[in-house]
């Protein structure tokens, strides 16, 4: 009788490459992109609105649909990598990539605008995956912190320089450039990529054996549950039979996906390779720093935009001097750090200029102008370089490099499960806490109420007097109760970030140090072996 032998996921090996530096440069670009990509779309959506006359609904699923596709590719980008090599999934992928960028724009029909979002969020979700592959299969060791770096410096930059790059678009060359500038953008990466990467075998052994119904699995399960979290506030949770539907799908789906690995005998991401304990730490810091970094990129433009009602380019000044100009010298300071101490003591530091942060955001008062913020984007823009930095570096170090396939397809599920938890979890909250304060506002104010009619007698000299005036002072009167009630409800985003720093900080408490390894702060290369004569 034969024994079946059973793999635990795909080998990694990769051929170094001779052009680091153009590699790099590619990674950074790629990086980038994801990024500025994800947050402008977000930041820019009111003028996609009007420039294609979009419902809320409509705008809604838009950004759905956008982002979606990401996660569907995203976690099966790292083995398409590890069977055809970067130069096959990467250059075809960025041209791709900018001719449907530049269409978007061009396009008038309502179908063919959704199904190209649709297609440039599939096209989108194979960079960052890819860029994790790179540096494991084609980047010497030496270099690997240096790759780590600039995937970790993407979340901060692109989330504030999202802020910058749309305010300029809108207000000077036009809001198209939100996907013209990937016109540019993405065939420079195709163009580096054809002149560094290396050439690399198909390997067929691994296409022969290849676990589709695991990907598949995996895949529409967390695109199920991406688009249920997305919609579900919207759709007011588990009052919607879509959400619902949609719930139960990725739980079933990813049951499958659980069975259908412990069953193959080739399985293409087995669970085993989380299994551990100082991994589930680190997947449970990045959930800790996703809640804490929503609350402050959710509540100082959402305050801004609805409550002072400023332009995105009004916002730009201080994300340019508090996030995007500082945050080069960070991750910079973090990579250093992280040369010399633990990958925790970076984690700790991190989440704790996050949380004091959040603390000083939480003291915003309705009189607030957006320098009164820049504590709060300058701290928040320091702890996310160190603690997602060190977080990246804490699960790597803790796992088997020939093994990343398999890693990189969870890392890939936890970051963008983790902030759509989060952003879902923020904006539910954010709704209710503004329902809340309204009401305990409105409370004491009735037709009988004395401070009513003080104030309503000093709008008179406003307003004048009669009824259509009476009206407009109520008016007055309602909208800043709201406006105090969503202040009130921003601050309260401020208070659960904080707590989600500290909650971080409790999980960091009981990690223990990573293994000897490439990433590991006492690792000494060895020496090169001398030439045979």
């Amino acid at each position: 009788m034969t024994t079946v032998i059973r793999s635990f996921g795909p080998i990694t090996s990769g051929t170094t490459v001779t052009r680091p530096i153009l590699i790099v440069a590619a990674l950074m670009l790629a990086s980038f992109v994801v990024g500025f990509d994800t947050r402008v779309l977000v930041v820019g959506l009111p003028d996609l609105r009007a420039a294609y006359s979009l419902s809320v609904d409509e705008a809604s699923w838009l950004s759905t649909i956008a982002n979606a596709p990401q996660i569907l590719i995203a976690s099966g980008v790292a083995w398409l990598a590890t069977v055809f090599g970067v130069r096959r999934i990467m250059i075809p992928t960025a041209l791709v990539y900018s001719v449907v960028s530049l269409e978007i724009p061009l396009v008038n029909d309502g179908p063919l605008l959704f199904a190209l979002h649709a297609i440039r969020g599939l096209l989108l979700g194979v960079f960052i995956p890819a860029t994790i592959m790179v540096i494991f299969r084609n980047l010497d060791k030496k270099y690997w912190l240096i790759g780590i770096a600039i995937y970790s410096l993407r979340v901060p930059l692109s989330q504030n320089l999202g802020f910058v790059l749309v305010g300029f678009y809108g207000d000077y060359l036009g809001w198209q450039w939100m996907y013209w500038q990937d016109v540019i953008v993405a065939p420079l990466i195709a163009l580096l990529l054809c002149i560094a990467a290396p050439k690399e075998q198909i390997n067929v052994n691994l296409l022969e054996n290849a676990d589709w119904g695991g990907m598949m699995l995996l895949g529409s399960s967390m695109t199920m549950l991406y688009v249920a979290l997305d919609q579900g506030n919207r759709l007011d949770w588990l009052q919607s039979g879509t959400i619902i539907a949609l719930l139960a799908g990725s739980f079933i789906l990813a049951i499958g996906f659980l069975i259908n690995e412990s069953l193959v005998t080739h399985p293409w991401a087995h669970f085993s390779v989380i299994m551990t304990r100082n991994i589930g730490l680190g997947y449970a810091i990045i959930i800790c720093y996703a809640l804490s970094s929503a609350g402050a990129s959710i509540a100082i433009p959402g305050f801004l935009q609805n409550v002072v009602g400023l332009r995105p380019i009004s916002i730009a000044g201080l994300y340019l001097t508090g996030a995007v100009i500082p945050v080069f010298l960070f991750i910079t300071l973090a990579g250093l750090l992280l040369r010399r101490f633990d990958a925790r003591l970076c984690i700790v530091l991190g989440l704790g200029l996050m949380a004091l942060g959040s603390q000083f955001g939480s003291q915003l008062t309705i009189s607030w102008a957006p320098w009164n913020f820049f504590p709060t984007v300058i701290l928040h823009t320091a702890g996310q370089s160190f603690a997602f930095f060190a977080t990246i570096v804490y699960l790597i170090g803790n796992s088997d490099p020939s093994r990343s396939t398999a890693v990189s397809a969870y890392i890939q599920v936890v970051r963008l499960g983790s902030v759509e938890i989060a952003t879902s979890i923020l904006a539910t909250l954010q709704r209710h806490r503004e329902q809340y304060h309204s009401d305990i506002l409105n409370s004491p104010i009735s037709a009988t109420s004395q401070q009513l009619h003080v104030l309503l007698g000093k709008l008179q000299h406003v307003f004048g007097a009669g009824t259509r005036a009476h009206l407009e002072s109520l008016s007055v009167v309602a909208t800043q109760i709201r406006s105090q009630a969503t202040v009130l409800a921003y601050s309260d985003l401020f208070v659960l970030s904080f707590w989600a720093a500290i909650a971080g900080l409790a999980i960091a408490a009981v990690m223990v140090s990573m293994p000897y390894g490439p990433l590991h702060p006492d690792f000494k290369p060895p020496p090169p072996e001398a030439p045979k004569s």
